[in-house]
C-alpha cells in the first residue's frame, strides 16, 4: 500500500477524520495495484481496506497487524492473496454488491472476502449458489472419508461384540472392503437373478403341474429354488439389521423397505397357505396368495443396491422433479383439450369410437405420446385433423423436458465420480501428513536436502503436502491457510 501526497506518514490530529476523507491508498496485492479514496472505504468501515486508513498512525504494530510485507523505503505495503479474487471483491465499494468471477473457487473466494473483512450478505444471490453447491461437495468428501476412516480405524475399547457388528456391518454393505465380501455382493446378486427369472418362467404353461383339484401351479422344483432364495434374502436381511449401526433409520431407509416388500410375500402366503383354510374359504385363501405373489416383482428393486447406475438414475429423477412436473402438465392440457375437440367433432359422425370426453382421454393418451394402438381412431375430415395436431403436440411436449433431465443425468454422474476421486486424493493426503508428522529428521538435514538440489524422495513429498489445496477442515479442527499460489483443485 502506497501512501500518495506526503513524504511522511501523516499525522492525527483533531481534524483526522477529514485528512482520511481525502487519503489516496494505492493496494498491492499480488502485483496488481488499485488506488482507492477514504470517503468510497469509510462506507464499510470494519473492512481491512477501511482500516488501513488509520494504520500508519499506530506504528509498524499496526501496519503489520493489517499486511504481510512492508517497504518503507517506498512506503509501499504488499498483500500475498488472489489478485483475481481481490477484483472482484473491490466492486462493494462501488457498487454495493459482489459477483464471483467464472474460473474461481466458491471456497477460495469466501476466505478472500473473510480475509477483506467483507460481509457475506454483500455476495449476490447467484454467486451464493455456487457456494452452497461447494459447500455439500466438501462435506459430502468429508463423509466418505470419515466412512472409510471407521473402517479402518479398530477402537480397542469396544466391546467384542460391537466389533464383530461394525464387522458384518462393513462385509454385507461394502463389498470394495475385502474380497470375500465382493464374493457376497456377487452371490446376492446372482440369488436376485434367479429369483426373477424363476418368478418368470413359473408362468409358462409348459411348465406347471396340476394339483389334485385341477387348478395349475408352478412346479415344485421352481418352489424350491425359490425357496432358497427367499432363505437367502431373510438371512441378508436379518443380518444386516443385527450389524446396522442406526436400525430406525436402517429400517425406514428406501432400499431396505424394498427388501422387506421382496420377502413378506412368502411367508404370508405360506401362513394362509397352512393355516388360512381353517379361518375362511379355499377359494378366497387361493386368490390372497395369487394378489401376494405378484408382489415379488419388487424384488427386482433390489438390483440397485448392486448397481450405481441405477442409483444414479434414481437421484437425478429425484432432482428433475421440477422438469417431470412440466411434462405431465403439458401431457395433461394437451389430453384434456384434444379429448375434448375429438369427442365434438366426431359426434356428427353415426358409427362414431368416441362415446364421451372421459373415455377419449385413452384416445388422446395414447395418440400424443405416438403409440395409437388402433382400437379408437377418428373417422371425420376434422377428427383426423385433430388427431394430427394432437400427435405433433405431443411430440413436442415430450421432447422440451428431456434435455433438463438428460443433462441431470449427466451432472450427477460426473459428480459422483469426480467426489470418489477427491475422496481418495484426501486419503492419500491424508497419509502423506501423518508420514510427515512420524519423521524425526531436523531442519539442518532438510537445509542439506536444500543443498543437494532439493531432489530427494522425502523434499518432493513434503512439497507436495505444503502446497495441497485440498484438506477438507470439517476432518479436523486445526487451521490451514492457503497463499494464492496455490492451486484450488
Amino acid at each position: 500500500i502506497k501512501m500518495v501526497g506526503d513524504s511522511s506518514f501523516p499525522d492525527v490530529d483533531t481534524d483526522g477524520s477529514e485528512k482520511n476523507e481525502e487519503t489516496e491508498i494505492v493496494v498491492n496485492v499480488g502485483g496488481v495495484r488499485q488506488v482507492f479514496y477514504g470517503d468510497n472505504l469509510n462506507q464499510y468501515p470494519e473492512t481491512r481496506l477501511a482500516e488501513l486508513i488509520n494504520c500508519l498512525s499506530g506504528g509498524y504494530d499496526s501496519i503489520f497487524s493489517l499486511c504481510d510485507d512492508y517497504d518503507p523505503g517506498k512506503r509501499e505495503f504488499y498483500f500475498d492473496r488472489d489478485p483475481d479474487a481481490f477484483k472482484c471483491i473491490i466492486d462493494v465499494y462501488y457498487f454495493g454488491e459482489i459477483h464471483m468471477k467464472k474460473g474461481i473457487c466458491p471456497i477460495c473466494f469466501k476466505n478472500e472476502m473473510e480475509f477483506w473483512k467483507v460481509d457475506l450478505k454483500f455476495l449476490d444471490d447467484c454467486c451464493k449458489t455456487h457456494l452452497s453447491e461447494k459447500k455439500e461437495e466438501l462435506e459430502e468428501i468429508a463423509r466418505r472419508v470419515q466412512l472409510i476412516l471407521d473402517d479402518l480405524g479398530v477402537d480397542a475399547s469396544e466391546s467384542r461384540w460391537k466389533r464383530c457388528q461394525k464387522y458384518i456391518w462393513k462385509f454385507l454393505e461394502k463389498p470394495e472392503s475385502s474380497y470375500p465380501a465382493r464374493v457376497i455382493a456377487v452371490l446376492s446378486f446372482l440369488f436376485i437373478l434367479v429369483s426373477s427369472v424363476v418368478m418368470c418362467v413359473g408362468t409358462i404353461p409348459d411348465l406347471q403341474v396340476v394339483d389334485a383339484e385341477g387348478n395349475r401351479m408352478e412346479h415344485p422344483t421352481l418352489d424350491n429354488i425359490e425357496t432358497a432364495c427367499i432363505g437367502w434374502f431373510t438371512m441378508e436381511y436379518v443380518l444386516r439389521l443385527i450389524s446396522s449401526p442406526n436400525k430406525f433409520h436402517f429400517a425406514l431407509s428406501f432400499m431396505n423397505v424394498v427388501d422387506v416388500l421382496a420377502i413378506l410375500p412368502f411367508y404370508v402366503s405360506l401362513t394362509l397357505t397352512h393355516l388360512g383354510a381353517k379361518l375362511m374359504e379355499l377359494s378366497n385363501v387361493q386368490q390372497a396368495v395369487q394378489a401376494l405373489r405378484i408382489m415379488r416383482i419388487a424384488r427386482i428393486f433390489k438390483l440397485a443396491r448392486h448397481s450405481s447406475g441405477l442409483q444414479t438414475l434414481t437421484y437425478a429423477l429425484k432432482r428433475s422433479f421440477k422438469e417431470l412436473g412440466l411434462l405431465l402438465m403439458y401431457l395433461a392440457v394437451g389430453i384434456f383439450v384434444f379429448s375434448a375437440l375429438g369427442y365434438t367433432m366426431e359426434q356428427s359422425h353415426p358409427e362414431t369410437l368416441f362415446k364421451s370426453i372421459p373415455q377419449s382421454f385413452w384416445w388422446a393418451i395414447i395418440t400424443m405420446t405416438t403409440v395409437g394402438y388402433g382400437d379408437i381412431y377418428p373417422k371425420t375430415t376434422l377428427g383426423k385433423l385433430n388427431a394430427a395436431i394432437s400427435f405433433l403436440c405431443g411430440v413436442i411436449a415430450i421432447a422440451l423436458p428431456i434435455h433438463p433431465i438428460i443433462n441431470n443425468f449427466v451432472r450427477y454422474y460426473n459428480k459422483q465420480r469426480v467426489l470418489e476421486t477427491a475422496a481418495k486424493h484426501e486419503l492419500e493426503l491424508m497419509e502423506l501428513n501423518s508420514a510427515e508428522r512420524k519423521a524425526t529428521s531436523s531442519k539442518s538435514e532438510l537445509e542439506d536436502l536444500a543443498r543437494e538440489g532439493k531432489d530427494g524422495p522425502f523434499y518432493s513429498s513434503r512439497l507436495k503436502v505444503s502446497h495441497s489445496d485440498t484438506f477438507i477442515h470439517l476432518l479436523s479442527e486445526e487451521k490451514h491457510y492457503r497463499t494464492r499460489l496455490q492451486s484450488c483443485k
